[in-house]
């Protein structure tokens, strides 16, 4: 393992093309381009109202790798204690690829207009295995509870009060409260946008994260809804999505706190109309206290 070094502190567009993101855009895209297309940002943001973005490269025991860390935290608040929320990505993602639909700028935005309180996110590496212990020695979600409460500490971040997750991370944002509820350490708010729940084991065999059909029913969220621990739960899917009908169950037997289903499919477009509304929902239960 080798030693944890910062590959990137940066609040803008330089620092952050410089750690490789214009691999978003194929390698062709000036920095600044590049920048607004992983960070979701439409155009040019005055630097004093961009998020604050820190990336790096931490040594992580139980993925047995490397992994990027990446948190967002909106600017000009303090940071010692911010409360934090995961956000974790989808197949074949990254932590640099977690914040989707825009978040970013949508979380200065709701901050500057008091519509939310103050609060970030933090993305890691977890791989293609939906959060779990596919392959021995790579476990995500024992890096989720055991190492990432410890990354925010040492940089003066946290408590983790939620957890979002978008496709794969949907499903690895449930299953993360399944575990915290399990450890009488629940969180505040769970948030799935388009989460990626499926109802065929031939369909979810494909994605090659789970050993067998036996493994993933005993993770599914659909078959252990009670094992949440009755935290609250956002779910936001688009009509056209490919995960539709499984989320579908999901709403009609978990009767979350907050079940949308609108026009769109299982892309930014439809993320960019609901991130607002994830971001009130994370920042209510935040406030509830």
């Amino acid at each position: 393992m080798v030693r944890r070094r910062t590959v990137l502190g940066a609040l803008g567009a330089t620092g952050l093309a410089a750690a490789g993101l214009t691999a978003a855009v194929g390698g062709h895209a000036p920095a600044g381009e590049a920048l607004r297309h992983v960070l979701g940002v439409a155009g040019p943001v005055p630097a004093i109202k961009r998020a604050v973005v820190r990336a790096e490269r931490l040594p992580s025991r139980y993925r047995g790798r490397d992994v990027d860390v990446v948190t967002i935290v909106p600017p000009g608040v303090p940071t010692e204690g911010l409360p934090m929320s995961l956000l974790l990505h989808g197949l074949h993602g990254s932590a640099r690829y977690a914040a989707v639909g825009g978040m970013p700028d949508a979380l200065v935005t709701a901050v500057s207009r008091r519509s939310v309180p103050p609060f970030g996110f933090i993305a890691v590496d977890g791989g293609d295995n939906y959060w779990h212990e596919n392959a021995a020695g790579d476990d995500p979600m024992a890096m989720l509870l055991e190492e990432v409460p410890v990354w925010l500490a040492e940089r003066g971040l946290g408590p983790l009060f939620a957890c979002t997750g978008t496709s794969m991370g949907g499903f690895g944002a449930l299953l993360h409260a399944r575990r915290r509820a399990e450890r009488r350490e629940p969180l505040k708010a769970v948030a799935a946008i388009s989460p990626g729940l499926l109802l065929s084991w031939s369909e979810m065999a494909k994605r090659k994260a789970f050993r067998s059909r036996e493994e993933w029913a005993s993770l599914d969220p659909l078959r252990h809804l009670d094992a949440l621990g009755g935290v609250p739960v956002g779910v936001w899917i688009g009509d056209k999505d490919r995960f539709i009908e499984g989320t579908r169950r999901f709403i009609a037997a978990a009767k979350p706190a907050v079940a949308s289903v609108s026009p769109g499919g299982h892309d930014d477009v439809f993320y960019r109309k609901v991130v607002p509304d994830v971001l009130r929902f994370l920042g209510k239960r935040l406030s509830a206290g």
